[in-house]
């Protein structure tokens, strides 16, 4: 028989007796990971190396029923429960000190429906592999713009993506959620059930409880798409940071106009626009013909491609395994005084991993309301990221002060909004202000479903 000693939600310890743990583990399809089993140490990895915590229990569930049975047993125990999806999180929340992780990465079924272009995709699913299966139809809803991120947390906390101007956020494209609750049992969420819960997952987080399912509302992407970067040399960053305010003040919902300060894989510093439009190719090629006439750029690598391919752009910025430590906030102009700060610190990136991404959030995505899901920042406005990120743990100290330094001087023009996937460990006072107005709703939410906090491994919102 199997011992485990784990952690209380009150932070005491507990020892599980063997018959219990045997009892469950012979309930549960998947395996079942503690410090003793070969293969812990890969089950309890997650994408920010930075992270690196002791889980008493990882079971890597194969369907609800384990999902079910897991917390159940949690629940039984008071224990602490950590969720994860694909475990892209940069404040590391799938995971816990001594802590059941009930991991999804193995529940990756989907169903596609071409008629009504709906799909039923379990939340173990990453953005490729849910793409595989939609892109096969020529359909896609907003997915990430890194295509290894789980589609559970990306939805969970708004989704923005390279569809968002045209179809809007990944939240706003979701049908509905099915749910396993802190009591262990599986509801479904939708607008006519359940629908203050249906509201709450729709920007809210992983705050209400565990989504073992999404049926997502699908869009015609066609055979090919727009995509591409187009780099410059570093040299001409703030000339292209201004260009790239003018061009993005009011573009067509197509159109996509990503920006990054960063390190070429040849090592040099450079600053590059990422393009994408999603429409007639015709059209396509006239709305970006100013941004490929701008400058001399180093390299132009815009062309038609499939969807899956601009999905996969941007893939070796998000690769599992490095430390990463980010700030980030929405900003609502990029004045030429916050093109200075960008500029100044970005000749100066003391990682060639780090880089420096902005994100233009426009069209479909700004004309919802704000109090219609729990996303409510709905203007049209800029999320940045500094996304610092290395390999040597001796480095820490000097990537995090650079990182921090750096946003001392851009947060007073960012202000306190941010968007809350981006919200690291070291935040909480964050929180509140990712939801704004929305907050007080989202507590009454919680306190309908999750009274005691039991799903409270996350950016927590307490029940009020």
């Amino acid at each position: 028989m199997t011992t485990i000693t784990a952690t209380r939600r009150d932070g005491s310890d507990v020892t599980i007796d063997g018959e219990a743990y045997d009892a469950f583990e012979s309930a549960v399809h998947g395996d079942v990971f503690t410090p003793e089993s070969d293969g812990y140490d890969a089950a309890r990895a997650v994408w920010n190396g930075m992270i690196d915590k002791r889980p008493a229990m990882v079971v890597n569930c194969r369907g609800v029923s384990d999902v079910i049975n897991s917390v159940r047993f949690a629940r039984e125990h008071d224990l602490v429960i950590a969720v994860r999806g694909g475990a892209h999180n940069v404040a590391g929340h799938g995971t816990s000190d001594g802590g059941v992780v009930i991991d999804l990465s193995g529940m990756k079924g989907v169903r596609v429906d071409p008629v009504t272009r709906t799909a039923h995709a379990q939340a173990g699913l990453t953005w490729a592999e849910f793409d595989d299966e939609t892109l096969i139809y020529g359909l896609a809803t907003t997915g990430g713009v890194v295509s290894n991120t789980g589609i559970a947390g990306l939805t969970l906390g708004g989704g923005l993506g390279w569809l968002m101007g045209k179809h809007g956020l990944t939240c706003d494209n979701v049908i509905s959620f099915d749910v396993v609750t802190a009591e262990g049992d599986l509801i479904t969420a939708d607008a006519n059930t359940h629908g203050d819960l249906y509201w709450a997952l729709r920007g809210g987080g992983g705050n209400f409880g565990i989504v073992t399912g999404f049926q997502f509302q699908l869009h015609d992407v066609g055979p090919l798409v727009i995509g591409g970067m187009i780099i410059h040399p570093m040299a001409k960053a703030r000339e292209l940071m201004r260009f790239y305010r003018d061009i993005t003040s009011d573009p067509p919902d197509e159109l996509e106009v990503y920006m990054a300060l960063m390190t070429s894989p040849d090592g040099d510093p450079v600053a590059a626009m990422m393009v994408g439009y999603n429409g007639d190719l015709t059209e396509g090629e006239n709305a970006i013909k100013s941004i490929r006439d701008f400058g001399s750029p180093l390299a132009d690598m815009v062309q038609p491609m499939p969807y899956s391919a601009r999905q996969h752009m941007l893939d070796d910025m998000g690769l599992h395994g490095p430390r990463r430590y980010w700030k980030s906030g929405f900003l609502p102009e990029l004045s030429d005084d916050v093109i200075d700060v960008f500029a100044s610190h970005a000749s100066n990136l003391i990682s060639p991993m780090t880089l420096i991404p902005m994100f233009n959030m426009h069209g479909a995505a700004t004309r919802v309301a704000p109090d219609a899901t729990a996303f409510g920042h709905r203007t049209h406005q800029w999320d940045i990221d500094i996304v610092s990120q290395w390999l040597d743990p001796a480095d820490d100290e000097r990537q995090i002060e650079w990182t921090r330094r750096f946003w001392n001087e851009l947060e007073p023009f960012a202000g306190k909004t941010i968007y809350v996937n981006h919200i690291s460990a070291d935040e909480p006072s964050r929180i509140e202000t990712a939801f704004g107005p929305n907050y007080k709703r989202l507590r009454e939410v919680k306190r309908a479903y999750d009274p005691d906090n039991v799903f409270k491994i996350n950016h927590n919102i307490p029940p009020a």
